[in-house]
């Protein structure tokens, strides 16, 4: 039998909804749709429902806000003015980009 070498550990990737961009999972924001409380930012990567990723960069998180149809489509549910002050009280701030 042939031996396999392992390259090292599988780093999950995942795609920004809005620029389309591939990143570690850990590195986006997962947001969620889920049927008990609607749309919400999941910090935690695990909850139940559909997900849609944004990565750090503050123009994707200002192009999700302003235009709620790229949610709407990626959730695949309507999102509410209340959902969206939600998510914009997750927004990353400068400083937190540069790190």
């Amino acid at each position: 039998m042939a031996s396999r070498t392992r390259k090292g550990k599988h780093i999950p990737q995942r795609m920004c909804v809005i620029c389309r961009q591939r990143f570690d999972k850990r590195r986006l924001t997962r947001i969620v749709n889920t049927p008990e409380d609607g749309v919400v930012v999941d910090p935690t990567g695990k909850r139940n429902g559909r997900g849609a990723y944004l990565c750090d960069q503050l123009a994707c998180w200002e192009k999700a806000l302003s235009q709620a149809r790229l949610l709407d489509q990626a959730l695949k549910t309507d999102v509410t003015p209340q959902d969206l002050q939600r998510i914009a009280e997750c927004k990353p701030t400068v400083s937190q980009v540069m790190e």
